[in-house]
């Protein structure tokens, strides 16, 4: 992009920020919910019992994961936040819902007791991840197809819908979601999982990264044939537009017009890329209720992606910061 254009984006996004006080965008986020543990410690000698690391764990750090992290991210942008999910009767789901009401998140959360909470446990030592350990257990029936009325509630409140798919059971059948929101053209934003996204047809915009694209796909041989995937996604599956993010190749935009965009990323120095794609569909949310163009809203995901992958652990970017990076740029 050349640059008197990426400096007038900059300048445009700089001032639309300074609306989004006075006008917040109202955002409901749909999908699996997790708890984030991390473990912090020191290393200084090898266990005796197997050739690993013995931790010192002298800091322990809850965050909210999945969909909640994508509402988390919501309202550090300045958008008013809703959340519908499911937690299981456990320690880990009263954990995620006392986090929710501390974030300021307006949840809606049923609470399953034949479910479990899926706990995501990450051990740190010296600014490094030593080893995740998963915890969770694939429900065995839609939960959120008991709350539809819920949902159908809360659109008409509604700006922007997103619905995050992590794969763990929360959104198997989001088919009707997706048609009673387009039924009131309000857009929904997906952030995809596994390789079946014929599930997702008729939503506004896929977010896929580059290695879920392939999966779900196939993978390309150079740009023109990657335009040719995403042209045959976006024909097959009714959509609007794909967004593909490229780690740091930044992002592309596919429209189903056949028009591209392109923005490399704006990552200083990347630290970690967890919860990177939360931070992306947030900022797109943000930016379509908000009324920004297609470019001025991937100028704010890049930007925004930029500054939390700078973060250790699952971040958020606030306005401020975006705003004083786009002064950087």
């Amino acid at each position: 992009m050349p640059f008197f254009v990426e400096l007038q984006l900059t300048e445009q996004l700089v001032e639309l920020l300074g609306q989004l006080s006075d006008n917040a965008p109202r955002v409901m986020v749909v999908g699996d919910v997790m708890l984030d543990r991390y473990w912090f410690g020191g290393v200084d000698r090898i266990s005796p019992e197997a050739p690993v690391p013995v931790v010192a764990v002298t800091e322990i750090e809850e965050q909210l994961g999945g969909a909640a992290n994508v509402a988390r991210n919501l309202v550090a942008l300045g958008a008013s936040t809703a959340l519908l999910s499911s937690v299981g009767d456990d320690e880990a789901g009263r954990r995620v819902q006392q986090l929710l009401e501390e974030a300021g998140i307006s949840a809606h959360i049923r609470v399953d007791a034949n479910a479990q909470t899926t706990i995501k446990l990450r051990v740190m030592a010296q600014h490094q991840q030593l080893i995740r350990l998963d915890f969770e257990q694939l429900p065995d029936h839609e939960i959120l197809l008991e709350v539809l009325d819920v949902y159908q509630q809360q659109l008409e409140q509604t700006d922007v819908v997103v619905l995050s798919d992590y794969g763990k059971g929360g959104l198997l059948h989001i088919d009707q979601m997706i048609q009673m929101a387009r039924s009131r053209n309000i857009p929904i934003l997906v952030d995809p999982k596994g390789n079946d996204y014929s599930r997702y047809h008729g939503a506004s915009m896929l977010t896929p990264n580059r290695k879920e694209l392939i999966d779900a796909w196939g993978a390309w041989g150079d740009e023109a044939e990657l335009q040719s995937h995403a042209a045959g996604l976006i024909s097959s599956l009714g959509i609007d537009a794909l967004l593909l993010t490229r780690s740091e190749e930044g992002m592309t935009l596919f429209r189903k017009d056949g028009s591209v965009s392109h923005k490399p990323t704006h990552a200083r120095e990347v630290y970690d890329v967890s919860g990177a794609g939360d931070t992306v569909i947030a900022a797109l949310a943000v930016a379509m209720g908000a009324g920004f163009s297609d470019e001025q809203a991937i100028h704010l995901a890049t930007v925004a992606a930029g500054i939390v992958v700078g973060k250790l652990g699952v971040a958020t970017a606030t306005l401020a910061e975006i705003a004083d990076a786009g002064g950087q740029l």
